[in-house]
């Protein structure tokens, strides 16, 4: 019988709050209509309390209420995680009234509904820098504020965001094979986070696609790509002693300089092959030159003997004399 009653009370309650909700939603009264919504926010119906709040928009514009309303409506679609909105709301406030002694809460909030909004990181980041930057605004403008050391914390976390989302992209072209691409990405990730705590694990990437670039390199590119191999695990061991990372580059290293002196031998037979091939090709052009020198020569005295005999007959016909008389038949 108990439950029964307290059924009953709460249907009541509920059929209460429903019918105030009602009438608010159709009431001209600004001060009922104000009422029913902080009660709403009071009791964390955000959809409820968004809903009256929105009404008075209009209602309380120049009033003492506005900014109460404004600054509720925020936090009301904070709540319910309309994280976009709500930091526009937020910032027009801490713009609107910068001597409200909420103000920097509400620039706060700005920042932090950014963050809220930021996306995973295999997603696109680019909600993920604007909060960077809302962020850094707010540091910029509350430099002296308690809520900095938060700030800083939230700053570090996305930015880590950014540069996971490169450092994946770059992996990427690793898993495909292409360990050019691939280097030329990750150095690309070192450039723009050069204090990223992921240089250990790009250092590693960095130094296995050289590896296996120089590996699988042509010919005309082999040696030089050992050579840069052989540097970079130097650097390695250098920039990560006594890690994980510091003895993968010694054993990459020792495969590297065996690498290089195969490649070596295989460079010296191949010169020593084209040098052979130099040199049959040169006999060979010699050949060639002479053969064409003797028939260039025949062909001149062949010349020569024609041109001669041409002037003798030239000549002959000069010192022929014309017959002694014409004579012309009458018809």
């Amino acid at each position: 019988m108990k439950k029964y009653i307290l059924g009953l009370f709460a249907i009541a309650v509920i059929s209460s709050c429903a019918s105030q909700q009602e009438k608010a939603l159709k009431s001209a009264d600004k001060a009922f209509i104000l009422k029913a919504a902080n009660e709403n926010f009071a009791k964390k119906k955000w959809k409820n309390a968004l809903a009256l709040y929105d009404r008075l928009a209009n209602l309380v514009a120049g009033t003492d209420d506005f900014p109460n309303v404004g600054f509720n409506t925020a936090y009301a679609n904070y709540y319910d995680k309309n994280y976009k909105l709500a930091g526009h709301q937020f910032k027009n406030f801490a713009v609107s009234f910068p001597k409200d002694p909420r103000a920097e809460e509400a620039a706060y909030m700005s920042a932090l509904c950014y963050y809220e909004g930021s996306m995973d990181y295999n997603l696109d980041q680019t909600s993920t820098e604007l909060a960077v930057n809302e962020l850094q605004d707010f540091l910029n403008n509350y430099p002296n504020s308690e809520r900095s050391k938060n700030i800083n914390q939230l700053i570090d976390e996305l930015t880590y965001k950014l540069e996971f989302k490169s450092y994946e992209n770059a992996r990427q072209y690793y898993k495909m094979g292409d360990y050019k691409s691939a280097t030329v990405a990750l150095e690309n990730v070192l450039e723009d986070f050069p204090s990223t705590k992921l240089r250990p694990k790009i250092y590693d990437y960095m130094m296995k696609s050289r590896y296996l670039l120089a590996q699988n390199s042509v010919y005309g590119l082999k040696e030089e790509r050992i050579e840069s191999a052989i540097a970079f695990t130097k650097q390695v061991e250098k920039d990560l002693p006594n890690t994980e990372y510091s003895k993968t580059a010694v054993d990459l290293r020792e495969k590297l300089d065996k690498e290089k002196q195969n490649f070596a031998v295989v460079k010296k037979q191949t010169e020593a092959r084209l040098a052979t091939l130099t040199a049959r090709q040169k006999k060979e052009a010699d050949k060639l030159e002479a053969r064409n020198k003797t028939d260039q020569q025949i062909k001149d005295q062949v010349d020569t003997e024609k041109k001669a005999m041409q002037i003798q007959r030239d000549s002959a016909k000069l010192q022929t004399p014309p017959p002694a008389a014409t004579f012309k038949i009458k018809r």
